[in-house]
């Protein structure tokens, strides 16, 4: 028998290879989808974003339960709901995903994509600020620049492109602290979103009601029925959000952190050449700096998070 200090088998390590690529090709699948969101959300420009948010919420919560029970996991969503502190996490968590949605659609909608995806290239910066503010996490002299950096390059935005910078700011806040409350709350991803869009489920279907019969007919109301092509890409809105959100909690099993932080930049840079490509969006000298100073931030950010990773494996390593 092989002692305490043996080696992985060649067939334990081509295991593990295997898994790696599978959770690779898995994470690569979901920011696909992720960055080419905003070609969904156009198709429904039609559409105010307030109904397409609310069919997303809506028809996100039969699918998200029947893979709930498929997962044999429903007993989880009723221990979740069962604890207060759990239920008062998810509901100020159903509120930061609803603002961060609908900002997002209408930003799209808009023709806002440049904003949008620089809000989720500011996220993660953000979430390591909040991490410090209120859960003390350390951070590392390189984190204190790649965040003084990415500072610098919103106020350049701040001063030439005000209009557009809320929206950049609002999808990072709401995302971060979405984030934020998650991490707290501990809860898998499915059945989080499950209990968040079960607890949004009652209020956006009577908004739903409210724009059809309270509303003038002339200005907004129901759409559903009146497309056969629009009807589906509203129902769909569930698939789009259930499929990405299922291929991410698999991969993040199957890879390290560090790989999977550096896939979290792959949405907003095909959401930023999606604006810029397919959508023409305005690409001004603001934009430019801006962006290439929150790229810079991110890959200092990155490296020093890789290097921190491999400095306390080694130190693991050393202990064993």
């Amino acid at each position: 028998m092989p002692g305490d200090g043996a080696k992985p088998s060649r067939c334990t390590m081509s295991v593990a290879q295997s898994t790696s690529r599978i959770g690779l090709f898995q994470a690569l699948t979901a920011c696909v989808f992720w960055g080419l969101m905003p070609v969904y959300f156009k198709l429904l420009q039609s559409v105010d974003a307030l109904e397409v948010v609310a069919h997303r919420i809506i028809w996100s919560v039969p699918l998200l339960l029947v893979i709930l029970y498929f997962r044999k996991n429903l007993v989880g969503l009723a221990s979740a709901l069962a604890d207060s502190r759990l239920r008062w996490a998810m509901l100020a968590s159903s509120c930061l995903i609803a603002a961060n949605w609908l900002v997002y659609v209408w930003a799209v909608h808009e023709n806002h994509i440049l904003a949008a995806s620089l809000g989720y290239f500011i996220s993660p910066l953000l979430s390591v600020f909040l991490g410090r503010i209120f859960l003390g996490e350390k951070l590392s002299r390189n984190k204190w620049i790649a965040i003084a950096i990415a500072a610098a390059g919103v106020s350049v935005l701040a001063v030439q492109a005000l209009d557009t910078l809320w929206i950049s700011l609002a999808l990072a806040i709401s995302w971060s602290s979405y984030g934020l409350v998650r991490k707290i709350a501990d809860i898998g991803p499915i059945v989080g979103l499950t209990a968040e869009t079960g607890m949004l489920f009652l209020p956006f279907t009577l908004l739903l009601v409210w724009l059809t019969f309270g509303t003038a007919p002339s200005t907004t109301g129901l759409h559903l029925g009146d497309d056969r092509m629009i009807d589906l890409l509203l129902i769909g809105g569930s698939i789009v959000t259930a499929i990405p959100l299922l291929l991410f909690a698999s991969a993040v099993k199957k890879m390290t952190l560090g790989a999977i932080g550096l896939l979290n930049y792959l949405a907003p840079t095909i959401q930023f050449l999606v604006g810029v490509l397919v959508y023409k969006e305005a690409l001004t000298p603001s934009h430019i700096i801006c962006f290439l100073l929150i790229w810079i931030s991110l890959a200092i950010y990155s490296t020093d998070s890789i290097l921190a990773g491999k400095t306390a494996r080694k130190a693991i390593a050393g202990q064993a």
